[in-house]
């Protein structure tokens, strides 16, 4: 029983850590497109 109590907590705090590492590299993506998209605006004129 304590196996698996230790076991989820483990998988718990994974599952946290990679929610979070998601998130900042979906605000990377953001934030790339957002300088490209700068880039092509400036380029146009």
């Amino acid at each position: 029983m304590r196996k698996i109590v230790v076991l989820s907590l483990a998988a718990a705090a994974l599952a946290v850590s990679a929610c979070n590492t998601i998130s900042g590299i979906g605000r990377d993506v953001s934030a790339a497109g957002s300088a490209v998209s700068q880039s092509a605006e400036q380029a146009k004129r």
